[in-house]
């Protein structure tokens, strides 16, 4: 880390910590302006596992039962900041029962008395935007029970982290956090007696993030569809609490709503999961759905590329390509080397995926979930389509740097189905190819067919791949393309080599077969999952061979069983685990 950037974060820590002293000068609210409904879902499972003393949070789990939530010693920031954020009350409130909310309560007063005067790590905006929501979001449940001098410290806690938020909100990170402490500044001040005043400037800020943070396509700059969804929704959480009140929504919060819709639609695959590419996950579960039936916005198409995404679908068949370039600067510090990758969902099941966001497993898990080979995807001699910024001591984020500059694409009819094309140029420095895709999906959904092309496609191009060449000795550059499997998904290699087939639970069989230019072989793979302790064992297809010449052409297939039915039935359960 330079040393700008460490007077700057220390500045902005000790900015924070006065600002949290200060706060403490504020006098109690007399209560909420009108009774708050709870606009959040939790997990009924993860609230079983929170009564029961197991606290998972950021990939560590901590058996605390008889420990209080704020005497545990947080064994990474990641777990701090989860406990600090109040997320976890969602999953308390859905369990909803009185040891549920014995616990909220006692974590939430325990939160009052070990943090409240404005000690520890959770004094940061953007956490203090989360925790406001949840507390006002959650009131109800909270204050039952609570005797008068619980709901006086109660009421007094949320307005001194108001009053911090109206003073700190524009030093969260532009993005995501600043939508969050905004957020959470606009909904206090709509719901609390006596700082109605802090409500109006806040959504004049929140109205300008939008106009700055959300582009015209309804897209953000880490190109992350959870991200998104979780400034979705708390733009329609806003929104709610402003029509709660008889009040409309500022011009330019509505606009980005009605934008950012259309694209989560195309960004869900057909099993109502998000598109999992740029640090991102499927997404809390029910989420999307709440936040798009909150917002009111009816159903329309999308752009051609919503945030940057190609999406093929027919008949419960999705496919997600991921087609422009990667997210460049401060966007990029979670950005992953994913262009050309695909994720396909049929029906309930998740067929081919990628690896996903190794950040809660650690630094060397987030490092390899972020390079080309954890995605499906080509990778040329093992490097990725884009590099990783040098680490900076001091600084887990590092950049995505020498990424593609040019990412072409096309749609067009197909003789049975549609085609999609795109390439990229990540590969030409240095070896002097381009990697171009063309993906053609059935209109009955069964089959995908694909061809991936290596080409030189300059002069110039092409004396770098016969320096390339001339490195390897003539004997060609490797290449892997590979096609990560969903844990649930059983894979055999078939036909004495030449073809994968795949079960998934809801009964379906997919053959992968190719046209033999390359070998095939299944090996281990992982997926990578927010919420569980270690990552998942999968399997990955690896089809391999080598480039010998100006252009290099793999053409395989990904299509249903012909004894697997147009229509299955699934009645398959998943079952939440822990681990």
């Amino acid at each position: 880390m330079s040393k700008s950037d460490t007077m700057a974060s220390r500045w902005m820590r000790f900015q924070n910590r006065f600002y949290a002293r200060l706060s403490q000068r504020q006098k109690a609210v007399t209560g909420f302006v009108a009774q708050p409904d709870p606009r959040s879902v939790g997990s009924f499972a993860r609230g079983r596992q929170l009564v029961a003393g197991n606290l998972l949070f950021a990939g560590y789990l901590v058996e605390a039962e008889d420990t209080g939530l704020w005497d545990v010693t947080a064994p990474s920031a990641g777990f701090d900041e989860e406990r600090h954020g109040f997320a976890w009350l969602d999953d308390l409130a859905a369990v909803g029962d009185m040891r549920a909310r014995e616990k909220a309560q006692r974590w939430v007063w325990g939160w009052i008395e070990s943090h409240g005067r404005g000690q520890g790590p959770g004094w940061a905006p953007d956490l203090t935007g989360r925790r406001v929501m949840r507390w006002i979001n959650h009131a109800l449940f909270l204050l039952r029970g609570a005797d008068e001098k619980q709901s006086k410290l109660f009421f007094r806690s949320l307005a001194q982290q108001t009053w911090f938020l109206s003073k700190r909100w524009h030093a969260a990170t532009p993005g995501l956090p600043r939508f969050e402490a905004l957020a959470g500044l606009v909904q206090a001040g709509l719901a609390l007696e006596g700082l109605e005043r802090m409500a109006d400037p806040a959504l004049r800020a929140l109205a300008g993030e939008c106009d700055r943070q959300v582009d015209a396509q309804g897209g953000i700059p880490t190109r992350n569809p959870e991200e998104l969804l979780e400034v979705f929704t708390l733009l329609s959480w806003t929104s709610a609490a402003l029509n709660d009140l008889g009040r409309g929504t500022p011009a330019a919060q509505a606009n980005a709503i009605k934008r950012i819709a259309p694209t989560l639609r195309s960004l869900r695959h057909a099993d109502g999961a998000l598109a999992r590419f740029h640090g991102g996950g499927r997404g809390v579960e029910g989420r999307l759905e709440q936040a798009l039936a909150q917002s009111g916005v009816k159903h329309k198409a999308a752009t051609e590329l919503p945030m940057g995404y190609a999406r093929l679908s027919a008949a419960r068949t999705t496919v997600i390509v991921d087609a422009s370039v990667p997210p460049s600067g401060a966007a990029s510090y979670n950005a992953h080397a994913s262009t050309l990758a695909f994720e396909l969902t049929s029906g309930r099941r998740p067929l081919i995926v990628n690896c996903g966001s190794g950040a809660s497993f650690g630094l060397e898990w987030r490092r390899a979930g972020r390079a080309t080979p954890s995605h499906s995807t080509l990778c040329l001699d093992g490097f990725s389509s884009a590099r990783l910024a040098n680490p900076v001591p001091g600084r887990e984020a590092q950049a995505l740097v020498d990424a593609p500059q040019e990412v072409p694409v096309d749609f067009e009819d197909a003789f049975e189905g549609i085609r999609f094309m795109a390439g990229h140029d990540g590969y030409a420095k240095v070896f002097g190819l381009t990697h171009a895709r063309t993906f053609e999906l059935r209109f009955d959904g069964r089959e995908l067919t694909v061809e991936d092309i290596l080409l030189t496609a300059t002069d110039k191009a092409k004396r770098q791949f016969d320096k390339a060449m001339d490195a390897s000795g003539l004997k060609g550059i490797g290449y892997d393309i590979r096609f990560h499997l969903h844990p649930d998904v059983d894979a055999a290699l078939d036909l004495g080599g030449a073809a994968v087939s795949m079960a998934l639970k809801s009964g379906e069989i997919w053959v992968f077969r190719h046209d033999g230019v390359g070998k095939l072989s299944v090996e281990p793979s992982v997926y990578l999952e927010k919420g569980r302790l270690k990552p998942r064992a999968t399997k990955q297809i690896v089809l391999s061979g080598r480039a010998m010449e100006y252009a290099t052409r793999t053409r395989w297939t990904l299509s249903k069983a012909q004894d697997t039915a147009y229509a299955v039935r699934d009645t398959h359960r998943d079952e939440p685990e822990l681990d």
